[in-house]
């Protein structure tokens, strides 16, 4: 398949730049793959397409404040965009403008943080090394913001609603996006209905943006993360299979962890932790998920291309269409979708 198969038409405006109060109010396309059907309602009726003995899976990631503004002794200011842990408090970053990171240069942010650049790779991307007295990351949680995606313009007022609110392993660069729209309220909901809730971990990297640059599909390169598969939450996805239930990953990022394991283990998912470069695209089997909870995706996004595979391509490009002409709201901040 081409990239290009993948292109819709997206209104500028049709991009959501904040997010909808209370989370559950966003809308809800529900996308029913066997009778080919769509219906439009609401996030918090998602509780009615949920069955007493399926399974949840989400992933408990939370994102980093990991845009931080460092100055140096002349003036001048940096931004650092931490993009991968190196070891301890050294980080593979982003720095712009770069000719003022050049290698041995130092920067302060504020009396909380110094950092120092000990390297700059090929791509252009700087090795840092941080000093702070406090915990790098309470230090982080004082002088960084939100590396809100690019598309998102507007200033996020409460940084909290640029994570989910289960989010509890620090480590991502963007946010499990599809988590979004659950409030606490909904999940005891969900669970007092007999449907279990299971996490996993993968940390977003930045490479989730990426633009796929390549006409044929087959050769793009994805971009690796690393996650974690506990085994309370293998045990539950035996245990849902075993009984008849569905397990319904929340989001394309819990999909890929679940069908990298399954992919590696013979089709089972196993407690692990590892890297995945996992590419989903029209032609894959899956192998654990029977049901997908996902926000709607950039056209032409490896994103756009795993839902394609999940329901099908015709399906998914008509369900898109059908929510520009209903004035869905797209991305990160947008409105959700079921594939059941």
């Amino acid at each position: 398949m081409k990239t290009s198969d993948f292109y819709y038409d997206l209104p500028q405006e049709l991009i959501a730049q904040t997010p909808v109060e209370p989370r559950d109010s966003s809308r809800l396309m529900v996308v029913n793959r066997k009778n080919n059907t769509i219906e439009h309602k609401h996030f918090y009726d998602i509780i009615d397409s949920l069955n007493p003995g399926d399974c949840l899976i989400a992933n408990d990631s939370r994102v980093l404040p990991a845009r931080i503004y460092g100055t140096r002794s002349t003036g001048a200011r940096v931004e650092f965009l931490l993009l991968k842990q190196v070891r301890n408090n050294v980080w593979e970053c982003l720095a712009k403008p770069g000719k003022k990171a050049r290698e041995g240069a130092e920067f302060t942010f504020g009396d909380i943080m110094s950092c120092k650049v000990l390297e700059v790779l090929e791509d252009g991307n700087r090795i840092v090394e941080f000093y702070c007295k406090d915990n790098f990351y309470t230090a982080l949680e004082k002088v960084g913001q939100m590396p809100l995606p690019p598309y998102i313009t507007e200033k996020l007022e409460d940084q909290e609603r640029y994570q989910t609110v289960y989010s509890k392993e620090l480590g991502s660069a963007a946010a499990p996006t599809a988590g979004l729209h659950f409030t606490p309220e909904l999940m005891k909901r969900i669970e007092e209905k007999g449907v279990k809730i299971g996490y996993v971990t993968l940390h977003v990297g930045l490479g989730t943006f990426r633009p796929v640059k390549v006409e044929d599909v087959t050769k793009h390169k994805m971009h690796s993360e690393h996650y974690e598969v506990p085994e309370e939450t293998a045990r539950l996805i035996k245990e849902t299979k075993n009984n008849g239930g569905r397990v319904i990953a929340v989001g394309t990022t819990s999909c890929r962890t679940l069908e990298s394991v399954a992919t590696e283990h013979n089709g089972e998912v196993i407690a692990c932790e590892g890297f995945t470069d996992i590419f989903i695209y029209p032609g894959y089997r899956f192998k654990v998920l029977d049901g997908l909870i996902t926000n709607f995706h950039l056209p032409e996004s490896t994103l756009i291309m795993l839902v394609s595979a999940f329901a099908d391509y015709d399906t998914i490009m008509n369900a898109y269409k059908t929510a520009v002409k209903e004035k869905y709201r797209f991305f990160s901040f947008g409105d959700a979708m079921l594939i059941e």
